[in-house]
């Protein structure tokens, strides 16, 4: 891991620069947790103006599925670090690129191309560490998933092997949803559109994000640490809105730790990780895990000490974490609510008049119906009345055309 034992001064010879490949809002917050410390930061994303395009040193749009375009810009502009904030990216080439010691991936290559696809990553959960998940099948066809959906039973789920924020998933109640599913899959794939995976519905009472940093200790050994877990709510595997720290038995919260542990201590490297995970009464299931700061992890901003992009930035380069708890605290989405460019954003002083409350917009220049485009914050004494207040504030903020009102 190239850990930098002094960090210098941005766009001058001793500068250390980061590369993230990817740049909404996830790594817009990445970025400018990195130049808090001094670090130079080059930002790619497949669209111009992205998020972190707008905050960093510098910025390129690249197909980043395009194994010779990623390699050619790595090699030019010689990254001490490359971090991957999405997973459509040609992970092959960064595997070959750090094998010849031409770049150095966060957290490691490997890591990245097995949590690219959810098989790389459900068979290593499953079938090398033995750990519990939901049963699965994987289909390359319409055929293969109505075979896959018998085997399994109703309910189920179905999921492009490659896809990202729930695109293209299902929940299919018997064989007459397989058509409509296989389609849906079909258009929500990012790289892979032929294969999906098909997951046994488990029966739980709720899902957590349970946040995982990799950070160098005294010794300068790679220890791990634990964020309060976050509870969250999705709509078509699409996060909505999240809370920390969700209620859970002590038993559960232990096993989850103990499965973020050995999942993430198999892939390796320094940073953070979003383990998402199945827990009903003290059983807990592993559902998927990024590389990467999450989500639902959006919260952390309003909720801990270092919110998980700080945690991401300094374990990255080596530096000490604090993953402890400041205040309770929930995240509510804001959505586009329409198809346009340029839009504006009102009632923010609506929004920010709801006590405990603070807002984020992404400024993505394209909004959809269902884009995220903010994040309200809040904070408060429990997390009943936090999860309240960004509710709250997220309905008063209205997206709408056009520039300056």
């Amino acid at each position: 891991m190239n850990t930098p034992a002094r960090l210098g001064t941005p766009l001058s010879s001793s500068a250390f620069k980061v590369m993230l490949l990817g740049s909404g809002e996830l790594g817009k917050e990445v970025i400018i947790a990195l130049q808090r410390l001094g670090v130079e930061v080059i930002a790619v994303d497949r669209y111009a103006n992205a998020p972190g395009h707008q905050v960093a040193h510098r910025s390129h749009v690249i197909d980043m599925t395009d194994g010779a375009a990623l390699a050619a810009l790595i090699e030019r502009e010689r990254p001490h670090l490359v971090v991957p904030e999405i997973e459509a990216i040609a992970t092959p080439t960064l595997m070959e690129l750090e094998k010849a010691g031409k770049a150095s991936v966060i957290p490691t290559a490997r890591a990245a191309w097995l949590t690219m696809n959810r098989e790389g990553i459900r068979r290593l959960a499953a079938e090398e560490l033995g750990l519990p998940t939901s049963p699965y099948r994987f289909a390359d066809s319409l055929e293969e998933l109505r075979a896959a959906c018998q085997e399994i039973g109703f309910p189920c789920v179905v999921k492009p092997v490659m896809s990202s924020s729930g695109k293209g998933q299902s929940k299919l109640d018997g064989s007459g949803d397989v058509d409509a599913a296989w389609q849906y899959a079909a258009a929500g794939g990012r790289v892979d559109a032929g294969r999906v995976i098909v997951e046994g519905f488990i029966d739980f009472d709720y899902e957590i994000t349970q946040l995982t940093v990799r950070a160098l200790d005294a010794a300068g050994k790679p220890a791990t640490h634990f964020c309060e877990p976050i509870g969250h709510v999705q709509v078509k595997g699409d996060y909505v809105e999240s809370w920390q720290p969700h209620p859970m038995s002590d038993e559960a919260l232990r096993r989850s730790r103990d499965i973020a542990a050995k999942v993430t201590g198999n892939l390796g490297g320094l940073g953070i990780f979003g383990v998402e995970l199945f827990v009903k009464g003290d059983m807990v299931w592993f559902s998927e895990v990024s590389p990467r700061p999450h989500d639902t992890g959006m919260v952390t901003m309003a909720s801990q000490v270092q919110s998980e992009f700080e945690l991401h930035a300094k374990a990255i380069l080596g530096l000490p974490v604090d993953t402890s708890l400041a205040s309770p605290g929930a995240s509510a989405v804001i959505y586009g609510g329409m198809e346009a460019q340029g839009v504006a954003f009102e009632g923010l002083s609506e929004a920010l008049s709801v006590p405990g409350v603070d807002l984020r917009l992404f400024g993505k220049p394209e909004a959809f119906e269902r884009r995220r485009m903010g994040v309200a914050l809040a904070r408060a004494e429990d997390v009943e009345l936090a999860r309240t207040r960004a509710k709250q504030a997220a309905g008063k903020v209205k997206v709408v055309s056009g520039g300056q009102g």
